[in-house]
């Protein structure tokens, strides 16, 4: 059957206009598809300049200077050494020279100090009973001197009328003489011991009442102190217990550690952070800080390592060990106060003119450096050679380049790709080799 020529040039025209359609859909399939891809696939180009290497740490805002706010320190020698706080004014309260900043609990003392005025009762009793003893003791040796004096005086008298008597008679006269002669002396003897033990016994019973008369006074003495007032004028700021948890009502403190509340010197501050073992060594003083306020972010500070402890220590609720710094803030500023919160950015280290990237496009495996950069063929895992790193970015020394297009996130296609090392990473291994 013959088609009429007019027929087959509609039908030919007809395919044609279909294949263009189809390209335009195919075309426009595909683009979107890329598009969508770019959107799902972020990527960055390596920056050049300057690195900062800065450690970042959490701090407290407190005082350089303070006047402390102590309660009594001398509890020790009364048997007290913990105090329980029943009264506290409330934190940034601002008092004057003589008020009363705290009130303690005084119910141990006063258990004290009744047992104290009992025991003192006691010792006077002795002290009374004692002195009655001695008194009685000392008028019978009296008595008895006293009588042997009279025993010596008629032995006296019998020795001179014996003087005509038989010369036996003579001399037993002369020998009850020499008896109660040395019976006198042996009785004065006596009796300055005894006058020397009641004034020994005295003193012992006197020291006794002394003694509680003493802790009596030192009780009493303490119990005025339990009313803790300012020594100057400022604002109370509570300190911390060894937990570091702050110091409130109900509250204890110790005789050897008794402040309650700081009064501050606003004008000169500080900021107490804590850094890793791991990143001390990093740390030196006098590096720059900057420092940042939690309660105002747009508040910038500048300031400077002052001390770095020498010895870590372990925090409560905390596995890792932590070394203390103290940094200088370098500004006044009257809004600021203790406690705080700062962000403190420690400036260990600046690079000039080097390349750096996000730590996200940075990739490990098998104690390699890899990234995942964009070549014209596609994508390419490319090994690079880091160097120093912040909390954010690391520096890279070689491998890239500010050219370069790499991704933030793992491609869907990692884990078959083309893997380029750099040539002086190892000698064994090729520039370029496909991963299995």
């Amino acid at each position: 059957m013959n088609i009429p020529a007019f027929l087959k040039h509609k039908n030919t025209q007809r395919a044609a206009l279909g294949a263009v359609v189809l390209c335009i859909v195919l075309s426009g399939w595909f683009l979107l598809r890329s598009q969508a891809k770019e959107q799902n696939d972020l990527v960055i180009s390596p920056k050049r300049g300057t690195f900062r290497v800065a450690i970042t740490a959490t701090g407290e805002l407190k005082a350089k200077k303070f006047v402390a706010i102590q309660g009594p320190t001398d509890g020790m020698s009364v048997g007290i050494y913990q105090m329980k706080i029943s009264s506290l004014v409330p934190e940034g309260t601002v008092i004057k020279e003589g008020e009363t900043v705290a009130t303690l609990d005084k119910s141990v003392l006063d258990e004290k100090i009744k047992a104290a005025e009992l025991a003192l009762q006691k010792a006077n009793a002795q002290y009374t009973q004692t002195r009655l003893d001695t008194t009685l003791s000392l008028a019978t040796a009296r008595e008895d001197l006293n009588n042997q004096r009279f025993a010596l005086e008629e032995k006296r008298l019998a020795k001179e009328q014996a003087v005509y008597e038989a010369p036996s008679i003579k001399r037993q006269a002369e020998i009850d003489y020499e008896k109660a002669e040395r019976a006198q002396k042996q009785g004065l003897i006596n009796y300055q011991t005894k006058v020397q033990q009641a004034i020994a016994k005295m003193q012992s019973s006197y020291t006794d009442v002394e003694k509680e008369q003493q802790k009596l006074d030192a009780l009493n003495s303490l119990q005025k102190r339990f009313v803790i007032t300012s020594p100057a004028g400022g604002m109370v700021i509570y300190t911390k217990e060894w937990s570091g948890k702050k110091i409130t009502s109900g509250s204890s403190i110790s005789t050897w550690n008794p402040t309650v509340a700081t009064l501050p010197d606003l004008s000169v501050m500080e900021s107490l952070a804590y850094i890793n073992e791991i990143d001390v060594q990093k740390i030196r003083t006098g590096q720059q800080v900057q420092i940042h306020l939690d309660a105002d972010p747009t508040k910038k500070l500048s300031g400077t390592v002052a001390t770095i402890a020498n010895v870590g220590e372990q925090r409560p609720n905390s596995n890792a060990k932590v070394f203390e710094i103290l940094i200088s803030v370098m500004q006044r500023d009257t809004t600021l106060r203790p406690g705080m919160t700062t962000g403190n950015e420690i400036i260990a280290s600046t690079l000039e003119n080097v390349v750096f990237i996000p730590l996200d496009a940075l990739h490990g495996e098998n104690g390699k450096q890899f990234v995942y950069k964009k070549v014209r063929t596609g994508l390419v895992k490319q090994e690079v050679r880091i160097g120093a790193m912040n909390d954010n970015e690391v520096v890279i020394e070689d491998g890239i380049t500010t050219d370069d297009v790499l991704y933030l996130s793992l491609p869907p296609e990692s884990g078959n790709l083309a893997v380029k090392y750099l040539q002086t990473a190892s000698n064994n291994q090729p520039a370029q080799k496909q991963k299995q």
